[in-house]
């Protein structure tokens, strides 16, 4: 369903250990956490003046929507993930229409739609609640999912609050499928959201502030300078890795990797680049890395800042030397956090390498960034057991979620180390004599002891599933402090009732159970545990 929008795409971020409350918010004045507004077939101003201040509205600046005549105008805003509306179901905001500002015969009316943006027709999910406006004054809307009358496009959906595939809100004036021309005013956009379930990352476990001068730190970095089949590196590159602080030192709290253009003759073969390729000494699973860096430029530069499989099998790697390599790649699995190069400057990619989808992989997705080659930028992956979400400076850009888990499309379910390196490609450009990538820090959090209880620790009503991601079966945990009466049902990830695990009264204390999860075809799944009044939602991924 094309939709004549004013639309607000609200991604909630997922937490696996509890349900996160997070206001998602804009009052156009800088008071918020929505950034990056954007406008499809309309103009847009999110920072307008407020040229009917009064009433209920006397701030100075909001979100002006113009359509123009645009069939299916709209504005819109990505964060990251799906709501839960168990608990947390209300979306307010404000708005004004002039009349001066309204043509045609449209019912005056707002509507707010909640979708499955991830969908090639996200409307197919579409639940919608409509509601009546007054021109030419301030007026404040509710939206709630569970007492207002909502309508659902597809009638034999779940009732909104028993869904977990909404990750899109869309405010849509005057109906759809029209052309006629509407002025709108929107401020103080809210939801005390409820977020499905994911990692909070909160405690740095692994870093390197490059704060002493010199050659990299030979505890946390290892030199892959080995050629791995003998001649040349992968991908056409045509520099020699070295071990030299010529191409890779510290000064002054950054980290410079160097290529250089000049002949140097290593294990056999004379190349006329030399660069530096830095394994890390340390491999985790799961957690969120951030890399503050600066790109350098030039046609035939390409930096990259990623992830491997610490099992791969490649001649020279730090793990392969250890013992690890069991794993050809790309079974071993590669998350490149950042590729950036020198013919599209100031264009960052972030790209998955799977048996799934390999080499020219169709897994990736970028964004603009105007200052890549000239100021450094936060370059963030959080990597969750179901989902890799990619961003610069907070704005996700992609997220890999696959529709089924196996070895193909998940290998991700072991340890990874990180890379950085600076290659050279054929068409480097003549002139080039050397640049540097410019590195700040690398940091990587994973999940504090306190935010992971062990399970005799956890209070009422909180519950977790080990292991996660489950293949066969997984085992159910949970703490009462009081006798109650205890259901916990499942559903999948459109809220579809699947099965009902347990269904009576239980003593005060500590209880577990197996999950059989034999039956089930791979995907997302949702459990709640329901003790009394009270409500707990978690999330098992089955491969």
């Amino acid at each position: 369903m094309n939709c004549r929008a004013i639309s607000l795409f609200l991604f909630l971020i997922f937490s696996i250990s509890s349900l996160n409350a997070q206001s998602v918010q804009d009052d156009f004045e800088g008071n918020g956490n929505i950034n990056t507004w954007y406008g499809d077939d309309c103009l847009l101003n999110t920072n307008a003046d407020n040229i009917y201040s009064g009433g209920i509205n006397t701030s100075e600046k909001v979100l002006k929507y113009e359509d123009i005549g645009g069939q299916f105008a709209n504005v819109a805003f990505d964060v990251n993930e799906n709501l839960i509306l168990t608990e947390n179901h209300v979306f307010t905001f404000k708005i004004y229409v002039p009349s001066s500002g309204i043509s045609g015969n449209q019912k005056n009316q707002v509507s707010l739609k909640l979708q499955d943006g991830t969908l090639e027709q996200p409307w197919s999910t579409q639940s919608e609640i409509i509601k009546s406006i007054e021109l030419d004054q301030w007026q404040e809307l509710n939206f709630d999912f569970l007492n207002d009358d909502y309508i659902n496009l597809d009638a034999s959906s779940p009732p909104p609050t028993q869904r977990f595939d909404f990750n899109r809100v869309l405010f849509q004036v005057n109906g759809e499928n029209n052309n006629d021309p509407v002025i709108a005013y929107i401020d103080d956009v809210f939801y005390d959201g409820t977020n499905s379930p994911d990692e909070e990352f909160d405690q740095l476990v692994w870093s390197d502030e490059f704060d002493q001068n010199g050659a990299i730190d030979p505890q946390k970095w290892h030199h892959q300078s080995i050629i791995p089949n003998g001649d040349s590196w992968f991908n056409g590159e045509i520099q020699h890795y070295t071990d030299r602080t010529d191409n890779a030192q510290v000064n002054d709290g950054i980290l410079s990797i160097v290529a250089k253009k000049e002949n140097y003759t290593d294990q056999g073969v004379t190349k006329q680049y030399t660069s530096a390729r830095l394994n890390s000494k340390f491999a985790f699973t799961y957690g969120k890395i951030e890399v503050r860096a600066k790109m350098p430029e030039g046609n035939g530069t390409w930096p990259a800042i990623w992830m491997l499989g610490k099992n791969i099998t490649e001649n020279g790697a730090y793990w392969e030397t250890q013992g690890f390599g069991t794993t050809s790649w790309p079974a071993c699995g590669e998350i490149d956090i950042l590729e950036h190069w020198g013919q599209n400057p100031n264009y960052v990619q972030s790209a998955i390498h799977t048996p799934s989808s390999f080499g020219a992989t169709v897994n990736h997705g970028g964004q603009f960034i105007p200052t890549a080659i000239s100021d450094f930028h936060t370059y963030t992956l959080k990597w969750y057991p179901e989902k890799l979400v990619f961003s610069v400076d907070g704005v996700i850009h992609y997220i890999y979620q696959p529709e089924e888990y196996n070895e193909d499309t998940w290998p991700f379910t072991k340890d990874q180390y990180l890379l950085l390196n600076f290659a050279v490609l054929p068409n480097i450009e003549s002139n080039f004599t050397e640049d540097t990538l410019e590195i700040d820090y690398v940091r990587v959090y994973q999940t504090s002891t306190s935010s992971n209880e062990s399970p005799e620790n956890l209070s009422s009503f909180k519950l977790n599933n080990s292991p996660n991601p489950a293949h066969l079966q997984t085992n159910i945990q949970y703490h009462l402090d009081s006798d109650a009466y205890v259901t916990i049902n499942v559903r999948d990830k459109n809220g579809r009732l699947i099965n009902t695990l347990v269904n009576k009264n239980q003593k005060a204390g500590k209880h577990q159970l197996i999950w059989d999860l034999s039956h089930l075809k791979p995907g997302v799944y949702f459990y709640t545990l329901k003790a009394n009044q009270h409500t707990t939602t978690k999330k098992c991924v089955v491969y």
